[in-house]
């Protein structure tokens, strides 16, 4: 694994972002030397030029390697660390536990995130009331968390019997999903869960830095 040797990684994120936590989870998780570089999406941190010349979309999560090589999005980021940091536990090495692992990957991305965690971020950061916001992503973020509850019905974790990356994506946003109105008292399943991973990750959640 010739990529092993990109010691001293470089992760821009906004320690509100959900996206960008993360990747720092996976590598404190996994023991990366990294340096983080707060950028404020709110404060507009995102579409400065020096920022859109790093990654023109403008979007935080971004891991810089030491050679300079850029790679964006959270789940493209999470996965190549827990690769080169050859990390079993979290990768899975049977390839169809892999593949249903990277499942939850999308869905994360495609079924959940638009609704939770956008809800989240316009009621709280945004100010902006029940009344103006879209009542699709309220409904949509409930089933989001039905199926979850669902999957956990029956397991501690959403693939194997251990902490993997769709546990790491999933509970991102889900962890403070209150704070986007969803009462996470109808998902006891969740709730749980949400409570070992945080104990699997060392992260308090009283402090609710996300």
């Amino acid at each position: 694994m010739p990529d092993r040797e990109v010691t001293k990684l470089t992760l821009y994120g906004d320690s509100i972002s959900g996206n960008c936590l993360k990747t720092k989870w996976t590598a404190d998780y996994l023991g990366v030397d990294y340096d983080w570089i707060e950028v404020s999406v709110v404060e507009g941190g995102t579409r400065s030029d020096a920022f859109m010349a790093m990654n023109p979309s403008g979007q935080v999560p971004v891991l810089r390697l030491a050679d300079g090589r850029i790679l964006p999005q959270s789940n493209a980021i999470i996965l190549y660390l827990t690769e080169v940091y050859a990390s079993e536990a979290l990768v899975l090495a049977d390839l169809f536990e892999k593949a249903k692992m990277m499942s939850w990957l999308f869905w994360e991305q495609y079924s959940h995130e638009p609704y939770i965690a956008v809800r989240r971020f316009r009621k709280k950061f945004l100010n902006m009331s029940d009344d103006e916001l879209d009542p699709q992503l309220l409904a949509r973020g409930r089933r989001a968390l039905g199926v979850m509850e669902m999957q956990l019905t029956f397991s501690n974790y959403f693939v194997g019997d251990s902490l993997t990356l769709a546990d790491i994506a999933l509970v991102a946003y889900t962890r403070v999903a209150d704070e986007g109105g969803f009462d996470l008292n109808e998902f006891p399943n969740v709730q749980r869960w949400v409570a070992r991973v945080e104990t699997d990750l060392s992260i308090e959640h009283s402090k609710k830095a996300a």
